[in-house]
């Protein structure tokens, strides 16, 4: 079984390009679990047609300690199974927390016992937050593989610089690797030769460059992936080949996180920051 946590800067599409990858696995029929570990407990809504689902939290608050794994988890698109952390009650409490006591309480459950026959668990993980509960998948080795969701936009090559360092820190401890940057395209000027100038700095490789496709708005708006609403687009077939570089994937590596000043230089090289 695989352990795969995605992350990148908030507003990045990270939900949308992990649950359309998901979706290329499940169709390549692989038996995937996401388990989303954001408090808004949307990361598995394409999957699931729109429908909601208890989520961890909520059910531990109604039900107390009493709880099944069925009660925690939803079948969604092409079998992929599906779990929500969620938050406490807002303004109470740490939201990280429920990123830990999820996946506390799955282990407790049997989620990941060889009867269950997983080939994948992809953590969908908020934002670029790497502290607390949210740096649990890294921290403490429940994912072994990270993939950080980029563009060339300034702010989401500065968070996934960020999520290298976490990875670092956690490298040696947890035994979690760097896969590779997934640029979700924003349509910024020469963005695929400098996510992959980013990539090589940062001792990874861009696994795959998604172009921006409205489509994708398209699918979501009917609460599907682009594989199940319109499996014969294009778009359908880039998530295809990012599913399959995922499967095929050799290159696990402790990145080299660079420091500010470098990071900048390249931004300016490619005429993302006036010199």
């Amino acid at each position: 079984m695989r352990k795969i946590a995605i992350y990148g800067k908030g507003g990045i599409g990270k939900s949308t390009t992990t649950q359309n990858t998901v979706a290329g696995l499940a169709e390549m029929g692989r038996n995937v679990m996401v388990v989303g570990c954001d408090p808004k407990a949307d990361s598995t809504r394409l999957l699931l047609g729109g429908l909601s689902q208890n989520t961890v939290l909520d059910t531990l608050r109604s039900e107390g300690e009493d709880v099944e794994l069925e009660d925690i988890r939803k079948g969604g698109f092409g079998g992929v199974v599906c779990v929500e952390s969620g938050g406490p009650e807002p303004g109470v409490g740490c939201a990280g927390r429920g990123i830990i006591t999820s996946i506390n309480m799955l282990e407790q459950l049997g989620a990941y016992a060889e009867s269950e026959q997983l080939d994948y668990v992809f953590y969908d993980v908020l934002g670029d937050v790497v502290c607390g509960g949210f740096a649990m998948p890294i921290r403490e080795g429940k994912a072994q593989e990270i993939y950080i969701v980029v563009s060339g936009e300034m702010m989401a090559m500065y968070a996934a610089n960020n999520i290298c360092k976490g990875i670092v820190k956690f490298a040696e401890s947890g035994g979690v690797r760097l896969g590779g940057l997934i640029c979700n395209s924003r349509n910024v000027d020469n963005e695929a030769d400098m996510i992959l100038h980013l990539a090589e700095r940062l001792g990874t490789q861009m696994i795959h460059f998604v172009p921006r496709d409205n489509m994708v708005q398209r699918a979501e708006i009917n609460r599907k992936t682009v594989i199940e609403y319109d499996p014969k687009h294009g778009q359908a077939g880039e998530y295809r080949k990012l599913a399959k570089k995922i499967e095929e994937n050799g290159m696990h590596v402790i990145p080299k996180p660079m420091e500010i000043e470098e990071l900048e230089t390249l931004m300016i090289d490619y005429g993302m920051i006036a010199a």
